[in-house]
């Protein structure tokens, strides 16, 4: 049977939002096509009239998962106009982003493996992290463009470091340790 091109649509859009979840909780290797599509919901059949191979749609499913995060960091922005850079590096170094990695960080979650990808998701991945950056660095306390910048590299890095090491270690008081730790020295930095 023949789906409508709104239809058509609507499930790459399903393909690719579940990609992003099961690629960040599984880990890019972690996964096949056939499993991803089924967790659409759909038959594997139709991957590859969508998507050229699992590298591609890696590229797109990290580019959604961004953009989400870039749309609850706004949310928090206008929740807490008083102190928005606290409330984002806050709800990061949570315990719930921690147990939660297909919700969460596709940096932090799929870093490592992105590494040894094509150039295609690893540009869009550096795309991710560049609009990221660019918004903790509007969020940083006022200062010439270049330090705020310097600023939001050092905390997004602690903020992805921190959380990748909370994810790796077995002892959950060491990564709560990890967590509070780097909460406290990016709070502690971006008062300055």
């Amino acid at each position: 049977m023949k789906v409508s091109k709104e239809q058509a649509a609507q499930n790459r859009e399903r393909v690719v939002e579940t990609a992003a979840r099961l690629f960040r909780e599984h880990g890019y290797n972690g996964i096949g096509v056939a499993d991803l599509m089924k967790g659409a919901g759909l038959t594997h059949g139709g991957f590859y009239g969508n998507f050229g191979s699992k590298e591609a749609l890696l590229a797109e499913a990290a580019t959604q998962a961004v953009d989400a995060s870039l749309v609850q960091w706004d949310a928090m922005e206008s929740r807490h106009p008083e102190a928005p850079l606290k409330a984002v590096t806050q709800a990061y170094l949570s315990a719930r982003h921690r147990d939660h990695p297909g919700l969460g960080c596709t940096v932090a979650a799929l870093g490592p493996e992105v590494a040894r990808l094509s150039p295609e998701v690893r540009h869009a991945v550096s795309e991710g992290v560049s609009r990221q950056v660019g918004k903790l660095a509007s969020l940083m306390p006022p200062g010439s463009e270049e330090q705020r910048r310097k600023d939001a590299l050092a905390t997004y890095a602690a903020m992805v470091g921190a959380l990748v090491i909370a994810r790796a270690v077995n002892d959950e008081a060491l990564s709560q340790e990890v967590l509070s730790a780097a909460l406290e020295a990016i709070n502690r930095n971006t008062e300055e």
